[in-house]
């Protein structure tokens, strides 16, 4: 089985209802507790950081009344005197097992404290009461916090140390935890563009295929006018040895970076597919990828055609050039949609007409003529 089938489960499973998801982020300052809160909020956790704690199991019952059963609370010594009823609340929001309570309480040595402090030039929330200055005062600070947060230490499910953590460690951490793998999380997005080179790169494309190696259906007279969403055109790309073999790779491919960008805790997926004009081809290919996609992952993508309505034959016949006007460049799209101000000029505006003479009765200057005498 692939790893999108076993992150999508076993075909016909129903998901068992789950109880309302209430994670506490604590921990010392420094030590990575708002980029918790930013990844969680990323995996549609709805945040709320230094909320007095007595507040916390109200505000947890009006967030699951609007429907919001993912909840994250950031508590730490910035609650102040409300940190001596950590204790009580946490039983509160657990509500007798009703709600899946976990506390994540992140820590960090002393010294990559004052290292990240001293990065980014911000006070200890408990500097000031220390009664030092400079770095002094941040070590007693991260002193008084240890002694603050002990209960909650305690009462930790999970104790993540960042001492050797980057920000993506820590991110990559909480995404396996509580991402789509946990079942929690929504799956990542996953979007199919067709696009014609000739009028650029999709600029949100992750992933990029050019299929201009195919055989082009824009030299077979019959389908020329037609798109890759007609099924004669369809037919006629998909039928080639080497297509074939093309979306097979593609979509081995696809099966084993996808679950790997979804474990990275990325939201959104792009797959641009790439023609000469965008209209045949890489909709043909766009619109057979998706459908295999859909098989494998379980959850079908979404496909747009950014360029399939250019250069519509029917809509919008070709101008007529004159004999002396130089043969349109070879492409697989009607050439007007490239046609530029000067090349229009002569098929649009009338040759200039002669200035008049002295015989006309214009009363023009001949010019003068340079030269000997």
């Amino acid at each position: 089985m692939s790893d999108a089938a076993r992150l999508q489960g076993p075909p016909g499973e129903a998901r068992p209802a789950t109880r309302p998801t209430v994670v506490v982020v604590t921990g010392l300052s420094g030590a990575g507790k708002s980029q918790a809160l930013h990844a969680l909020e990323d995996l549609g956790f709805f945040c709320v950081d230094n909320l007095p704690t007595l507040l916390a199991p109200q505000a947890v019952a009006l967030c699951e009344r609007g429907g919001m059963t993912r909840v994250a609370l950031g508590i730490d010594v910035r609650v102040r005197a409300f940190l001596g009823e950590a204790g009580s609340v946490l039983q509160l929001l657990e509500a007798g097992g009703q709600r899946d309570l976990q506390v994540l309480f992140l820590d960090a040595s002393d010294e990559t404290l004052l290292h990240r402090f001293s990065e980014t030039r911000r006070p200890h929330p408990l500097a000031a009461q220390s009664g030092h200055e400079g770095a002094l005062a941040v070590l007693d600070g991260v002193r008084v916090e240890r002694e603050r947060l002990a209960p909650l230490r305690a009462s930790a499910t999970r104790v993540i140390d960042t001492t050797n953590s980057s920000v993506h460690d820590l991110r990559r951490l909480l995404v396996a935890h509580f991402g789509p793998a946990s079942g929690g999380a929504p799956r990542m997005v996953t979007r199919i563009v067709s696009f014609g080179f000739k009028y650029g790169t999709p600029v949100d494309a992750d992933v990029v295929l050019d299929v201009r190696f195919l055989d082009n259906p824009y030299f077979v007279p019959e389908l020329k006018p037609l798109t890759g969403l007609d099924p004669a055109v369809a037919r006629y790309v998909l039928a080639a040895p080497e297509t074939q073999e093309f979306l097979r790779r593609t979509r081995e491919l696809l099966e084993y970076v996808m679950p790997k960008y979804e474990r990275e805790g990325k939201s959104y997926l792009t797959i641009a597919i790439g023609c000469t004009g965008g209209r045949h081809r890489s909709v043909a290919i766009a619109e057979a990828l998706a459908r295999d996609l859909a098989r494998v992952a379980g959850q079908a993508p979404a496909v747009v055609h950014r360029d399939a309505h250019r250069g519509n034959l029917q809509a919008s016949p070709q101008p007529q050039i004159r004999a002396q006007d130089p043969p349109p460049l070879e492409s697989d799209e009607p050439h007007d949609d490239r046609l530029s101000d000067l090349e229009l000029t002569g098929v649009a505006t009338a040759p200039p007409s002669m200035p008049p003479t002295a015989s006309q009765g214009g009363g023009a200057t001949p010019p003068t003529r340079l030269g000997r005498s």
